[in-house]
This record gives structure tokens, C-alpha cells and sequence, in this order.
């Protein structure tokens, strides 16, 4: 009786084994379908791939340095014209007053 009931528990440890693979076979099938079936659904939303947001997030990032920089640039460069129109009208006005006087001994 000993060896009939070790077949049968030889028997039943390869079914439980056969019935776990095939659970796990079931499980991968129905991982790659979930999978499949959401990708199909995203797609029809427009829904962007992570990679390229990923990317236009670089360029957006690149872009807002580049901004930050011209604004630098601009505001020292309206600083400059700011102070070269200064100086000019500081000599205008000093020509004007010579001018006048040169008139004014005519």
C-alpha cells in the first residue's frame, strides 16, 4: 500500500506542479492581454508616451535657461544704451550752452 499511495502522491505533486505552471502560463497571457488592451486605449485617448514627454520636458527646460539668459542679456544692454543716452544728452546739453554763448559774443 505504501508504494500505491506514493504514486498517487507522486501523481498528485505533478499535477499541483503541471496546474502552477499552467496558472503562471494563464497569468503572463492575461498580463500581456491587460497590457495590449491599455496601450490600444491610451493610444485612442492621444495620450503622450513617456519618453517623448520626457523629452519635450528637456527641451522646455533648455528653452527656459536660454530665456533666462537673453533676458540678461537685454536688460544689460538697455542698462548700456541707458547710460550711453545719458552721457550724449549730457554732451548735447553742453554744446547747446556753448553754442548759444559763441551766439551771444557774435
Amino acid at each position: 500500500m505504501t508504494s500505491g499511495s506514493n504514486r498517487v502522491l507522486d501523481e498528485l505533486a505533478k499535477l499541483v506542479t503541471d496546474a502552477a505552471g499552467a496558472a503562471q502560463g494563464v497569468r503572463r497571457e492575461m498580463e500581456t492581454a491587460l497590457r495590449s488592451q491599455g496601450e490600444r486605449v491610451l493610444n485612442t485617448l492621444d495620450v503622450v508616451q513617456r519618453e517623448d514627454f520626457e523629452a519635450v520636458r528637456e527641451l522646455a527646460i533648455k528653452a527656459r535657461a536660454e530665456n533666462s539668459e537673453l533676458v540678461a542679456k537685454i536688460e544689460a544692454l538697455e542698462a548700456r544704451i541707458a547710460t550711453l543716452e545719458a552721457h550724449s544728452g549730457a554732451h548735447q546739453d553742453e554744446k547747446a550752452d556753448s553754442d548759444a554763448k559763441s551766439k551771444g559774443k557774435s
